[in-house]
């Protein structure tokens, strides 16, 4: 068991037997802290430097009691922060921790993969070399520029390189050692982060100097159409449909984040607002990010809506150019009241008569640009986001309130929690169960995601497991041919799905209860949670 000392302001504890523990924790005493893992002691005041702390902590008793914790510049002893709580873990769990860890695994390096350096830019990661340095031997990762110069970065500066992150694949230039490009590029990002920062601000601005467009009370109508509702709610979903309606009722236009893990109603909420949109003759558009997810939230709308005068449409590549066309049309005619689409909603051919509403499903697969595009067009119309997992850009604006916040943490009735295990790759625990599911009625996925041998992968498992119905899905399909495996799935004509990520974004098929996924470590962590 891992032992800690958790010190709180207020608490009634000596001073000796927190300096006795801290010291069998490995910290040294000293007359005054200046490196990690350094305690003093001087009358009621013990100063502390936590091995995972960047300053010292000064803890001040009188008597008995502990009066205040505070962070502070040991050159200045100026106080940079105070706290309540102090937990110190043993100097030990880290040196054995840092000990054991190579650095390149902190940055997940590898030979020749590319590298950002804070103050030289790009570069290519070699290899780790130890050289003599004024103090003795030193270990440094060394980084290649253009033109075959090195660059020898000392293992106490790699907080200074990141791994670069590629867009469209290519194969970035080397920067100079010494040169100016680098300098030039932040300087050009900073002034573009900037400018785009003044610009949310000032459609955000915007939205609450101009009064929206208030909806009236429910009617008869509405309270029929949640009547509808085939399951019983959540009290989080009844509040959260509660909040949507009050904003929605103001004059004041609604920015809201309802956050909710996948399959807790956060869909039903989105339903409840578009139908109070349209029956105040108000045009919603429900932006998600994928075809497949677009065609869900199609049929569970229309089905939803099915017995009242509402028309819902879908805009995506499963339609050909003539029926997108069309349906662009009607919108722009009022004809449509809800259209429902992916990116295809941004494009400029698309205007909308009385848009009122606008529904972003899984927000955190946008761009902020895609987004505030959308806003743009109508600074006073309600919007609502729904997310799992929102990206802290969103989640911070709703913590520091300039958009309201929602969140339903109340699981629906009769749900059981999900069961996660990580085995050994092996074909005996595939075919258990993908059997186990089938002989209870069920579905499988199986997720792949590497289109070049998916193929391949879908034929281990239909040799594995001859008695399924296997199909493959990935997202560089043809759209007929997309829609055709997707449905197949849903309709239960395929018992074990062999697919990518494209089903990652909340698709909801009640029989698939298992989903398997293979190679799990070319993941990352963010993949992983969305997929489960």
């Amino acid at each position: 068991m891992l032992e800690y000392c958790r010190l709180s302001v207020g608490s009634r504890e000596s001073l000796e037997p927190v300096l006795k523990q801290l010291l069998a924790f490995g910290y040294e005493r000293v007359d005054a802290v200046a490196d990690p893992g350094e305690v003093a002691l001087r009358g009621g005041i013990l100063d502390l430097f936590p091995a995972t702390f960047e300053s010292p902590v000064r803890l001040e008793w009188d008597g008995s009691r502990l009066n205040s914790i505070r962070s502070f510049n040991p050159q200045t002893l100026e106080t940079l922060d105070r706290h309540t709580m102090l937990v110190v873990l043993p100097r030990q769990v880290h040196s054995r921790v840092s000990a054991q860890v190579p650095f390149e695994a902190f940055l997940d390096l590898r030979e020749g993969q590319y590298v950002v350096h804070l103050d030289h830019g790009i570069g290519r990661y070699l290899r780790r070399a130890t050289i003599e340095g004024s103090q003795g031997p030193q270990e440094t990762l060394v980084v290649e520029y253009a033109g075959g110069d090195l660059l020898y970065v000392p293992i106490d500066q790699v907080h200074l390189l990141q791994t670069y992150v590629a867009f469209g694949g290519r194969s970035p230039a080397l920067h100079t050692l010494g040169g100016t490009a680098w300098e030039r590029a932040k300087v050009n990002a900073y002034v573009g982060a900037w400018t785009y920062a003044k610009a949310l601000l000032d459609v955000h601005a915007k939205r609450l100097a101009l009064p929206g467009h208030a909806c009236a009370k429910d009617h008869d109508w509405q309270r029929a159409f949640e009547a509808m509702f085939p399951y019983r709610e959540t009290p989080d979903q009844l509040t959260a449909v509660a909040d949507v309606k009050r904003d929605m009722e103001a004059s004041r236009p609604m920015d809201r984040l309802l956050l909710g893990d996948v399959g807790y109603g956060k869909t039903e909420v989105a339903l409840r607002a578009a139908f109070k949109a349209v029956m105040d003759q108000r045009q919603v558009a429900v932006l998600v990010p994928t075809t497949i997810l677009a065609y869900q939230h199609y049929r569970t709308f229309a089905k939803r809506v099915g017995g009242f005068p509402i028309r819902v449409e879908m805009l995506s590549r499963f339609q050909s150019e003539a029926e997108q066309r069309q349906i662009a049309r009607d919108v722009a005619g009022g004809a449509v009241d809800i259209v429902i689409g992916t990116h295809r909603l941004l494009s400029g051919d698309i205007r909308f008569n009385a848009l009122g509403l606008l529904i972003v499903d899984e927000e955190q697969r946008f761009g902020v640009q895609d987004k505030e595009r959308l806003k743009q067009w109508r600074s006073q119309m309600d919007v609502l986001t729904l997310s799992a997992t929102p990206i802290p850009r969103t989640l911070y604006l709703a913590l520091v309130g300039a958009r309201e916040l929602s969140m339903i943490t109340t699981p629906p009735e009769n749900r059981h929690p999900i069961a996660t295990q990580i085995l050994e790759k092996d074909d005996a625990s595939l075919r258990r169960w993908v059997l186990r599911e089938l002989k209870r009625g069920g579905q499988v996925y199986v997720v792949h995601n590497r289109v070049h041998n998916i193929y391949r992968v879908a034929g281990d498992v239909s040799a594995l497991v001859p008695e399924a119905r296997v199909g493959i899905a990935h997202g560089q399909m043809g759209e007929a041919e997309l829609q055709q495996a997707m449905m197949a799935f849903m309709e239960g004509a395929v018992d074990v799905l062999v697919t990518t990520t494209i089903i990652e974004s909340g698709i909801d098929i009640p029989n698939a209860n298992t989903l398997i996924v293979n190679d799990a470590e070319s993941f990352g962590l963010a993949d992983l949670y969305q997929l489960r």
